[in-house]
């Protein structure tokens, strides 16, 4: 089985490196990055595929600026929407079953309830909708040997992410404001990992067809990300003063969803995974940034 990571410098593929760099259990592991397989340039996706074929590939990359996706509607569409297009069709042609990371931010955030993966999809920003029609576009050319997983608030000991944004901000300033009216389910890249390498070496996986699923993964548990910024300066021992506000009072390019919390019973059922609270893998992602210092 030869497997294709795509996004090999971001926090997720960071971190399926670094859970397989000593695993003999998938015959090869193959990581691309920008310079291998550029997803804003459609010949280099081409020109990659002409000379490599896989027998799963898994996107992890992604235009995930949020704000600047607003003013950068092209590019965001041609990364999160066009290239995934562009892998289904790689995809299918090579017989190959295809894992794409997608968002909670495909919801509009108006619901009461956790979403569920029949829920109906209604972005209220740009990079919202360009990642759900890059969803769509997967169900459109892959009926079958596709897995789309929606996680959320994304966070991890590489690279840049809200965990690590909030450790310098609490260094740098006495007080910080941060909203307490958007919540969600924090989401740290390692559990995200793991589960993504449970799927590839599950049985189901390496049916010759099965049928395309959209599935939600996240930590458990449900927070603001003001209470997520307390909970962050409570394990790392900072000082930082941390106010609540509301998303009215911090006005961004972008419009974010206000409840994005999913509900994750069908993929746990399943793959036969066990629930990872948020907390406890916070406590872990903190520990090593400290490690890192």
């Amino acid at each position: 089985m030869r497997a294709l990571i795509i996004g090999k410098n971001g926090q997720l593929g960071n971190s399926i490196h670094k859970i397989i760099a000593n695993s003999k259990q998938v015959d090869e592991f193959v990581f691309a990055g920008r310079e291998e397989l550029d997803l804003s340039k459609e010949d280099s996706i081409q020109n990659y595929f002409n000379n490599n074929s896989f027998d799963i590939i898994v996107n992890c990359a992604a235009y995930t600026s949020v704000d600047k996706a607003e003013k950068e509607i092209d590019l965001a569409d041609q990364i999160n929407h066009l290239a995934v297009k562009q892998l289904a069709e790689i995809a299918n042609k090579q017989k190959a079953k295809l894992i794409h990371i997608s968002t909670d931010y495909v919801f509009d955030g108006e619901s009461n309830q956790p979403y569920v993966e029949t829920d109906t999809a209604n972005p209220i920003n740009i990079y919202g909708k360009t990642k759900l029609a890059g969803e769509q576009a997967i169900q459109r050319i892959m009926h079958t040997n596709a897995i789309i997983i929606r996680t959320s608030w994304v966070y991890s000991d590489y690279g840049n992410n809200f965990v690590a944004t909030m450790l310098r901000l609490g260094k740098e300033r006495d007080k910080l404001s941060v909203v307490n009216d958007q919540v969600g389910s924090p989401t740290y890249a390692f559990d995200l990992a793991n589960v993504i390498l449970d799927i590839i070496l599950n049985n189901d996986s390496k049916e010759t067809s099965y049928t395309t699923q959209i599935y939600h993964y996240s930590n458990e548990g449900v927070i603001s990300w003001y209470d997520f910024t307390k909970e962050i300066f409570n394990l790392a021992k900072t000082d930082c003063i941390v106010r609540p506000i509301t998303t009215d009072e911090y006005p961004t390019l972008a419009r974010r969803p206000k409840n994005t919390v999913m509900d994750k019973k069908k993929i746990m059922t399943k793959f036969n995974l066990t629930a990872i609270g948020w907390k406890q893998s916070l406590n872990i992602c903190i520990a090593l940034l400290e490690e890192k210092k």
